[in-house]
């Protein structure tokens, strides 16, 4: 922070840690962790991107979502873009919805487009939706 000539300097600034674009679903470097041990009883709501590992009982609203193997989510999700790789049991609203071989979705689901990989369990209803949001 001093140098022997009585100047000041600045500290260097430590290094960012930067999150790996392939845990990332958009290019968006904001993304919120649900981690495996947190189980949440409510509503969430965010602007950027989630990754839930844990347990959420309650209506989740973000612009993009990542059900992790070992989540485990009840209620209502309204995202652009989610990835289904646990358990999910509600009502889904997504323009592009993917179902991992991992999934266990058990409710409607409302997209634009639908993507349901082999070993996934689906048990309910899928319904299409124009691009047009009223």
């Amino acid at each position: 922070m001093f140098s022997r000539d009585g100047k000041t300097s600045t500290p260097e600034a430590a290094p960012v840690a930067r999150l790996d674009p392939a845990q990332r679903t958009t290019g968006n470097p904001t993304l919120s962790v649900i981690g495996r041990d947190l189980k949440i009883k409510g509503d969430l709501m965010c602007n950027g991107d989630i990754q839930i590992d844990g347990e959420v009982e309650g209506d989740v609203q973000s612009r993009s979502i990542t059900i992790g193997e070992g989540a485990d989510v009840r209620g209502t999700i309204s995202t652009n873009s989610i990835r289904v790789c646990g358990s999910f049991n509600g009502q889904l609203k997504g323009q592009s919805v993917v179902l991992a071989k991992t999934a266990k979705l058990q409710g409607d689901v409302t997209h634009q487009t639908l993507s349901v990989e082999a070993g996934a369990l689906f048990e309910g209803n899928s319904r299409r939706i124009d691009g047009k949001r009223s």
